[in-house]
């Protein structure tokens, strides 16, 4: 905690400390922990937004449910800091998302009441329904409550979970955080009123009076019953947006005001009495309580330190262009030129630097929402009538839409341009975000070309050389982060497919670098060159097709061969070069592949996990001289 007073807070660490307050105390203990979230984030830098717009529900869900024996599965994490707060965590929360730190996102192995882990969108119904299964199967009586926020809403998963739940009828409920108002615009007076009236145990005992009646009366009972479910659906018709759900089998409430909270406990409690699966909507807003996030919760999504009373970020001095926005302006520029290009992103136009595009030229832009499989399968369709989709997808991401990228663009061998950000080890958002698999998972897939460039630079001229390929699906990635500060040309240059370049001439070991490792491998080599390890460098540009004729006149020159990359080592980049070396007999030189280990990788910051893994210079170095070593002592 902070040297701060909390009047509420500071009596609170978990939820039973709270179960016997007042509804008023409950408020006073939701302002306290959003002023405490606030304290801390302006100083730490994480998710802000959407957790200060999910207070009143976290204090109210914890209030009216037995926790950690009922479960409550939150979608993603985003919404679950004050969650944290209030389950044990509140000490640590300055710690969030730094090394060794809280997690940023759910966390089993981080306490009892994480339920189930959540970096990715649109898990929490289908985790839920399992949970639920497990509690028939074994015979249990806890509640489960999966709490989704509305751009969950735009993730298939969500209604496959749905639908699940409404045929198994077991008891589930799903409370929809809408902080957007995307589902239902008009939330207003009439509505909360029968909200509260269809929950209201009055009403309830009412229409069980009714179904036990009319069931005496044979087939006049039949007609009134038929009667009376007419009115209320059509009353439901009119006045709210529950029919969809109704329609999945779900008993629908709402939308009621997720910041009220006398009426979340209210409804909570009354839900919490009812069998059978429940949705609660309830609408809220990001940022809440905080000026400048209510005014810019985009902005204040995901934040740097800032200062609390202005909401700004202290000024970055100025630097190299983010590999992110180098890839927009390219885009864009391709696009004034070749008008059949067409952008595509899964909700997430800024973070892939497609919101240029969609200033630019609109029509050339789709935003399809939480929707990673819909994402691939639409450019598919695209590329069957002559368009060129560039799908702009985060690596972790893209990873969902695995199936899509084989069965709907490779099998049919269709031009598909997949760039990948955030490629590697991606920093504070930890494993669940950490792109290390890309290179692996995409290398298997017959047809595939993947390439990573080494520089800004050439990552114009592969987008550009992607974007001109007639040969089937192509990929690039790229990490997070500035560029080097290279000079880059204003226009483009094809790169030839499957041809490597060296960039340092050496004499004992070759270094083999994927993308953003040629730097560090280079600083490597000027380490290992006062040592008198002298190190050729390569940077390979591509995964696949690899550059056999290079790698093979290496294997002929070199004892020692060591591939880096920013990737898992099963499957990846370095696989491949040794599946290279064993089907051509090279066996006079030895090779050691140097990545990411067969571990999932926690979080913390880019430099910190790179000298963990040994990815920076250093680690490259000494991974280098002991391989020298190595192939010496056997000589």
């Amino acid at each position: 905690m902070t040297d701060h007073h909390y009047p509420y807070l500071d009596r609170v660490n978990y939820p039973q400390d709270f179960r016997g307050f007042t509804v008023p105390e409950l408020r006073g203990l939701a302002n306290d922990v959003r002023e405490y979230l606030i304290e801390v984030v302006s100083k730490t830098g994480g998710h802000l937004g959407a957790g200060l717009g999910s207070v009143e529900l976290a204090v109210a869900l914890h209030y009216v449910f037995n926790t950690p024996h009922d479960k409550l599965v939150w979608d993603v994490g985003h919404q679950a800091y004050p969650h944290k707060i209030i389950t044990g965590r509140k000490g640590r929360l300055p710690t969030i998302r730094q090394y060794g730190g809280l997690s940023g996102f759910l966390k089993r192995s981080e306490s009892e009441y994480d339920t189930f882990g959540a970096g990715h969108a649109s898990t929490a119904i289908s985790a839920a329904v399992g949970m639920v299964a497990a509690r028939e199967l074994t015979g249990q009586d806890y509640k489960v409550v999966a709490i989704v926020g509305d751009g969950s809403m735009t993730g298939g998963m969500v209604y496959e979970g749905m639908n699940n739940a409404g045929i198994l009828k077991k008891d589930l409920i799903v409370v929809l955080n809408d902080n957007n108002m995307s589902i239902a615009p008009n939330v207003w007076a009439i509505s909360n009123y029968f909200t509260e009236l269809i929950a209201n145990p009055s009403y309830n005992r009412f229409k069980r009076n009714v179904v036990e009646l009319t069931e005496r009366l044979d087939n006049w009972g039949d007609r009134i019953r038929k009667v009376a479910a007419r009115v209320e659906e059509g009353i439901k018709v009119i006045i709210t947006p529950g029919m969809l759900f109704e329609a999945l089998g779900f008993r629908y409430f709402g939308p009621i005001n997720g910041h009220n909270m006398a009426q979340l406990v209210r409804i909570f409690q009354e839900v919490k009495q009812y069998s059978g699966p429940i949705l609660v909507h309830t609408i809220t807003q990001k940022g809440k309580g905080y000026k400048p996030a209510e005014a810019d919760g985009q902005r204040l999504h995901g934040v740097t330190p800032f200062d609390k009373v202005t909401g700004l970020a202290p000024k970055k001095s100025d630097g190299p262009p983010a590999y992110t926005k180098v890839f927009g302006e390219a885009l864009v520029q391709l696009v004034r030129e070749e008008p059949r290009i067409v952008g595509i992103t899964a909700a997430m136009p800024d973070g892939t630097g497609l919101d240029l595009l969609q200033k630019e030229a609109p029509k050339n832009f789709y935003d399809v929402g939480i929707a990673e499989q819909h994402a691939v399968t639409s450019a598919a369709g695209l590329a069957t009538q002559n368009a060129i989709p560039v799908v702009a997808i985060y690596s972790t991401f893209l990873q969902r839409a695995f199936d899509q990228i084989i069965h709907d663009v490779a099998l049919q061998h269709l031009h598909v341009v997949f760039v990948l950000d955030r490629g590697g080890v991606v920093g504070a958002d930890g494993p669940t975000h950490h792109g290390v698999f890309d290179l692996s998972y995409l290398r298997m897939i017959p047809g595939m070309v993947l390439m990573a460039p080494k520089d800004e630079s050439e990552l114009r001229d592969m987008l550009y050389t992607a974007v001109k390929y007639e040969g089937g699906p192509i990929a690039l990635r790229y990490p997070r982060g500035n560029g080097l500060g290279v000079p880059v040309k204003p226009g483009f240059d094809r790169i030839p497919i499957g041809k490597a370049e060296t960039v340092r001439d050496g004499s004992d070991c070759a270094l083999l670098a994927i993308g953003e490792m040629v730097d560090p491998c280079m600083n490597a080599a000027v380490l290992l060159m006062s040592e008198g390890i002298s190190c050729e460098v390569v940077n390979m540009r591509f995964v696949k097709p690899l550059d056999s004729e290079l790698i093979l006149s290496i294997a002929d020159r070199f004892q020692a061969v060591v591939t880096v990359e920013n990737n898992v080592l099963a499957g990846g980049f370095g696989s491949a070069v040794a599946e290279l070396l064993a089907s051509s007999g090279k066996t006079s030189c030895r090779l050691r592949a140097h990545g990411i280990p067969d571990r999932f990788v926690d979080h913390g910051s880019p430099g910190e996990l790179s000298k963990e893994l040994g990815l920076d210079p250093q680690g490259i170095a000494a991974v280098v001289r002991d391989h020298c070593q190595s192939v010496l002592s056997r000589k």
